[in-house]
């Protein structure tokens, strides 16, 4: 598939995007994004091979790498690897153990948890065979500052296939051309866009006193109230999205390490779209209303109950005119979601609500502005800054909409596909990524927060049970109950 050819690749890191970048200096707030696809069979090697070098000739920010400008006048840029090599990227690995997925991602942490080479492009994939049932997974491991989750998965397509066996394939398109860069060259196209950035936000400030000041004075005039209570709503949003948070709120989930745990639980798609529709809620809603009740129980069991937790989610700010931009298109919300409310559809409510609130806070459109000023300052600086933002979030639950039909690669089919964003400080991160009729949830908990991970998990399935049990049809009295498959 070629769909990565539609996207569009700037030169240059925004600045929240350099901002991510730069504060891996703490190793704790890496930002690496891995996906685990298990195949029903083991690729083909050298139509492997081909068809991700396929990939990044049509994708080029998988040959690209970070080069960072003098004295961080203007963020890093993407320049083409002079010595990219494929082989480096593309590693081939055989199962341990009985090979089943449990062993895979036992294999998968410590992969996850390596730093990048910065020195070369952002990615690797990882296949490894002799799963039980003659099965192979395909491991995929991105930077978060290539894309967001929505990105990726456009990203991921030059993996994937339509058919086993498709007729055919087309030449290899050329590479993308390496770009030789002097020093002198460097500083002057790092002043230019310093300058093309300026320019950009005095026409943005003229075009307002040419308009929208002149609105916003006469609504002075006619509602002085009104025009200050939005003011004031606005810097509080920044406030409360600033806000240092360097203690999470679960007296349990404390301790954090540069350590991974990989967990996968398995929901089916319509069940869930079902039992949100009938609370009046989105699929959304339900992912994070059991999230809490799984949380809930977990805290419970362990003897530490608590009243609430925070919750970094990223809100998709993709427009028709970014759509189809390769970067980051996200702002995280921090914010606290109660737990103990034990009636699922009272609890996918009041978070929809909450999320709606979250949503639409003032501040979402002032976080590239506030990341162009961390960026700016030491790199010490920024890192401990952001990192006082991160370190006491609980957790992150993220949600992307992934194929609705069959995909193959090199000759397998994909049985599963899931995914596990980073934990960047936050004791567990949740990803749900939808696959044909069912969702997969990608557990990541770091185990000194989380010491129990098999007790969290059964507790995030008994409380998923609870939240598709408001979508199902009514029995009649007496009529035996089956009990639904643990996957």
């Amino acid at each position: 598939m070629t769909e990565g050819d539609e996207l569009v690749y700037d030169s240059r890191m925004s600045d929240s995007d350099a901002l991510m970048w730069t504060i891996e200096k703490d190793a704790m707030l890496r930002s690496t994004i891995t996906a685990v696809a298990v195949l029903d069979r083991a690729p083909d090697h050298d139509r492997l091979r081909t068809l991700l070098d396929r990939g990044t000739r049509i994708v080029p920010r998988l040959r690209q790498r970070v080069r960072a400008n003098p004295l961080s006048i203007a963020p890093p840029r993407w320049e083409v690897d002079p010595s990219f090599d494929l082989d480096y990227h593309v590693r081939f690995a055989r199962a341990t153990g009985d090979g089943t997925l449990r062993d895979v991602l036992d294999m998968v942490q410590p992969i996850a948890m390596a730093g990048f080479d910065r020195a070369r492009p952002l990615w690797e994939a990882t296949l490894v065979e002799g799963m039980e049932d003659g099965r192979a997974a395909l491991v995929m491991k991105v930077h978060h500052a290539i894309t967001d989750g929505v990105g990726s998965v456009k990203l991921a397509l030059i993996m994937f296939e339509l058919e086993r066996d498709p007729d055919g394939h087309a030449d290899l398109p050329p590479p993308p051309e390496a770009e030789v860069m002097s020093q002198v060259v460097r500083w002057v196209d790092a002043l230019a866009h310093e300058q093309r950035r300026a320019l950009g936000i005095a026409r943005r400030s003229g075009a307002t006193v040419g308009g929208a000041t002149a609105r916003t004075a006469g609504q002075v005039v006619t509602d002085p109230a009104a025009t200050a209570s939005r003011a004031a709503e606005t810097v509080a949003s920044v406030a409360r999205l600033a806000a240092p948070a360097t203690a999470p709120l679960s007296p349990l989930m404390t301790g954090r390490s540069l350590s991974v745990r990989f967990d996968h639980l398995s929901v089916p798609l319509e069940a869930a779209k079902t039992a949100a529709r009938a609370a009046g809620a989105t699929l959304n809603d339900a992912f994070v209303a059991a999230t809490a009740g799984g949380l809930t129980r977990y805290h419970l069991e362990m003897g530490v109950p608590a009243d609430e937790l925070r919750m970094s989610m990223p809100i998709n700010v993709r427009t028709a005119e970014t759509e189809d931009h390769a970067g980051n298109q996200f702002v995280p919300a921090r914010f606290a979601i109660p737990l103990g409310e034990a009636d699922p559809v009272r609890r996918m409510q009041t978070l929809h609500q909450l999320i709606l609130e979250q949503r639409g806070e003032p501040a979402l459109g002032f976080v590239e502005p506030m990341a162009a000023v961390l960026r700016r300052l030491p790199t010490s600086v920024s890192t401990s800054l952001f990192g006082s933002m991160l370190k006491g979030v609980d957790l992150v639950t993220s949600n992307v909409p992934g194929a609705p039909i069959p995909i193959y690669t090199a000759g397998g089919r994909v049985e599963h596909l899931i995914a596990y964003g980073p934990l960047t400080g936050a004791a567990l991160n949740l990803t749900l990524l939808s696959y044909l009729d069912e969702l997969h949830i990608g557990v990541n908990v770091d185990p000194a927060a989380v010491t129990e991970p098999e007790r969290l998990v059964a507790a995030l399935r008994d409380a998923w049970d609870e939240v598709l049990a408001v979508g199902a049809p009514r029995r009649s009295p007496g009529r035996p109950r089956r009990a639904a498959p643990r996957r």
